[in-house]
């Protein structure tokens, strides 16, 4: 076990974990010289490469001279908190990855704290020191700072730094002095970071991650605490509740670069992956011996936003999609649970409805935005944020916001936080830019994006992470303007928009299909509006049908996932089909919308 190194990268998103993590394989040779392995090797699926973030933890090994090192890259954003937490269980030490410029961001205090909760040994890497107007060693202070402010030990507080930029690939000990490759960080590694602690004694591995297989199913990834595993053992599989199941390894693979290789024993400090064992969860503990022990479980932050997933009662239901059923939303959402462990899932009154809790918008959209891909149907309602009883008092969640914003345009993005509530903790010059830091509730957060980026003409850069629940801050403003409502079914005519545009903005384009009921625009006042936008042209013989050639139509507002779902009120859904992102009134009637509103209506 000398020779061997088990290492998470952590850090606040777009550090550039990934991107180190990419120049460390390729440090490693694990590709021949033919091999263009590209960029982002590990966000190997659709949606990170889409968005440019790790959602998933991933292993992969590399060699270095006589060492072995195991590398867990984990997500950035701390709305993907719970893969982290449990990933560092694995690690005998971290990489902390902390830009030149912006130094330690809410997500790298965030992690940091339960990298050191842990005991385990940090490497400091100040990245990206060719950027302009950067301070390393201000960073390298500031982290510093930070460690002693959360309580880090004498030991965790001699942390080795590493400067240099991952992109220009290469790392050493002087932001000033380029070297030409990272292997100073490669022996940073095997100098500090201490080799796995073995203990003797039966076998025993915490269950820390899933994979599946087509072939076999769901495989168990975790660490081996003690003793050793081996091929066709019988084993037990010890549940967090403490009950008692006896199973059998049918097959053992260590990681082995980007894939795995088959091993006959695993001996305790590496990190294996174990088939065959049946009915395990994210927690439980794979143990050998006549008396099989627990190892503690991984106790996970609870979720802080919880919304309504519905079946697609449209009129446009099942022409996209292929799952529309409660059955296949419930059976799907059952799948997740298994993997994604921050995450709730309660049955409602209704049979065709899941209240689904999480840790975030972007937690549950990108749920979400994997259904649709994989051919589902269904409706969302409005995040709502989880409110607590505490000693009698409703208590609400609260944040802390970052906002890196240009100077001239902070006072706009200062009142409106102040309006949701929200309490300025600090403000700091950096050249032409300010680094604003907030306490606001979360619900002041739902929807302030958008506004935020048209405030400051798209120069502000948000960071946000959970804080604590604090008691009710009473009420924050909502949005002003109404919803367009679509009168009728069928084709949107460029005519009817055309004469429509001094009411509001539109989010459909002209000749595309909409139903009654559906949200095609925003008012420009308060109230919703109904309007028709099928109507075509009177034809007569003094009106001709290409008189109209030269009316120019605005070009709609297109919602992403996120946006739609923080825009919506509580009297609206979010459709998701595999082609479409529509929004709709949960009453698509118009009388059945009054009765709703009018307490006095109701039967």
């Amino acid at each position: 076990m000398k020779s061997l190194r088990n290492i998470a990268i952590i850090a606040h998103v777009d550090h550039g974990k990934t991107t180190l993590v990419d120049k460390m394989l390729l440090a490693g040779q694990l590709f021949k010289d033919h091999e263009r392995p590209g960029e982002l090797i590990m966000d190997n699926n659709d949606l990170e490469r889409e968005r440019g973030i790790t959602i998933l933890s991933k292993n992969v090994s590399m060699k270095y001279k006589d060492t072995k090192i195991n590398i867990i890259d984990t997500p950035g954003h701390s709305d993907f908190g719970g893969e982290v937490e449990r990933v560092l269980n694995m690690a005998d030490g971290v990489l902390l990855l902390v830009d030149a410029f912006e130094g330690p961001m809410p997500q790298t205090r965030f992690v940091l704290s339960k990298a050191l909760e842990l005991g385990l040994k940090v490497i400091l890497v100040v990245n990206k020191v060719d950027k302009e107007n950067c301070t390393p060693d201000e960073v390298q202070e500031s982290v510093f700072d930070l460690m002693f402010e959360l309580d880090a030990n004498e030991d965790q507080l001699e942390f080795p730094t590493v400067f240099g930029s991952a992109k220009n690939n290469w790392m050493g000990e002087d932001w000033q002095n380029p070297t030409g490759n990272i292997n100073y960080l490669l022996d940073m590694i095997v100098e500090h970071i201490p080799a796995p602690k073995v203990k003797e004694g039966d076998a025993q591995m915490l269950v820390t991650s899933l994979d599946y297989s087509n072939y076999t199913g769901r495989i168990a990834v975790g660490k081996v605490y003690r003793g050793e595993l081996t091929d066709n053992m019988q084993v037990s599989l010890v549940k967090r509740d403490g009950s008692i199941i006896r199973s059998q390894i049918k097959g053992l693979f260590l990681f082995d670069g980007l894939g795995k290789s088959k091993a006959k024993s695993v001996k305790a400090g590496e990190i294996c992956a174990v088939q065959g064992v049946e009915g395990f969860e994210i927690g439980d503990t794979i143990a050998g011996g006549e008396a099989p022990e627990g190892l503690p479980t991984i106790a996970i932050d609870e979720p802080t936003m919880s919304m309504l997933f519905t079946i697609n009662d449209s009129p446009f239901f099942g022409k996209e999609g292929k799952y529309v059923t409660s059955r296949h939303i419930k059976d799907r959402l059952d799948k997740e649970l298994e993997k994604n462990l921050a995450l709730r899932v309660e049955e409602t009154d209704s049979a065709d409805s899941f209240r689904v809790y999480g840790r975030g918008v972007l937690h549950l959209s990108v749920l979400i935005e994997t259904m649709r891909r994989e051919g589902y149907e269904l409706q969302i309602g409005q995040p709502k944020v989880i409110m607590k009883k505490i000693d009698g008092v409703l208590h609400e969640p609260v944040e802390m916001l970052h906002i890196d914003l240009p100077e001239e345009v902070s006072g706009r993005a200062i009142e409106m936080l102040t309006q949701r509530k929200g309490v300025m903790m600090s403000m700091e010059p950096k050249g032409s830019r300010v680094k604003v830091e907030f306490e606001i509730p979360s619900r002041g957060i739902i929807g302030i994006r958008s506004k935020m980026l048209t405030a400051t003409q798209g120069e502000a850069i948000m960071t946000h992470r959970f804080k604590e629940f604090q008691p009710h801050k009473g009420e924050i403003p909502e949005r002003q303007n109404g919803s367009l409502i679509a009168h009728g079914t069928g084709k949107a005519i460029p005519y009817s928009i055309n004469n429509l545009q001094e009411r509001g903005k539109f989010f459909i384009e002209p000749n595309v299909d909409i139903y009654e009921g559906q949200v095609i625009g925003e008012n420009s006042r308060p109230g919703d509006l109904v309007v028709n936008v099928i109507k075509t042209k009177k034809l007569t013989n003094m009106r001709s049908s290409g008189a109209d050639a030269k009316m120019k139509i605005v070009p709609p507002i297109v919602f992403s996932l996120e946006e739609a779902l923080e825009y919506i009120q509580g009297d609206e859904y979010v459709e998701v089909t595999p082609e479409s992102i529509r929004l709709r009134k949960i009453y698509l009637k118009e009388h059945e919308r009054k009765r709703q509103a009018n307490p006095a209506l109701r039967v």
